[in-house]
């Protein structure tokens, strides 16, 4: 039987405990504080490093249906997969959306597995997540991050975008693995395992 691979926790608006959390001893505080009651360092902890985010998209004007596609912002090292100018990143690339606790809840374009979404629909984070895991690397190991995987705008041309859809950044792999955990009961139901 497939196991729940999340834990809720209340939505983002919802009041949790202060931003002095820690009345329950080892508890994350992703799991007491609301996403407006964390503290500048505990949001950016929350970003994984898949830059995923970082991804050009093109969206559907007729359905609003997003299309990912392996084409990445200028801004992005491919081998580390973090922004090569940060602090800046919205002076330069002018379309590049900060992430605040209100627009997680509202924008549609983020991945399933984007940490700041998660806990705002009241999920746990992965356990390739760095504050789950206590390692960077392991949303690269675990094949969530985009590391390796794309190519830069400067090198195509925003009409070739169509050129270089690909479905993998909008997948959970969660879901497979779900996937996958059905597909075996229901196998081990028919040889009677």
């Amino acid at each position: 039987m497939p196991q729940d691979r999340s834990v809720k926790t209340p939505r983002a608006g919802s009041r949790r405990k202060s931003a002095t959390a820690g009345d329950v001893p080892g508890t994350p505080f992703w799991k007491e504080l609301a996403l407006a009651d964390m503290s500048q360092a505990q949001w950016e902890s929350l970003c994984d490093g898949c830059a995923r985010c970082c991804l050009n998209k093109l969206e559907d004007w007729d359905t609003g249906q997003i299309h990912w596609t392996e084409v990445a912002c200028h801004l992005l090292d491919d081998s580390t997969c973090h922004c090569a100018d940060y602090p800046n990143r919205s002076v330069r690339v002018p379309d590049c959306v900060p992430l605040t606790p209100k627009n997680v809840t509202e924008l549609t374009w983020l991945p399933p597995t984007c940490g700041y979404k998660l806990v705002a629909d009241g999920r746990d984070l992965y356990w390739w997540h760095p504050l789950v895991s206590g390692d960077p690397d392991t949303v690269h190991y675990a094949g969530i991050s985009v590391r390796g995987r794309t190519i830069s705008e400067n090198d195509v041309t925003v009409e070739a975008y169509e050129d270089h859809l690909v479905d993998w950044p909008g997948e959970d792999p969660a879901d497979l693995i779900e996937l996958a955990e059905r597909g075996k009961a229901t196998a081990l139901k028919k040889t009677g395992g």
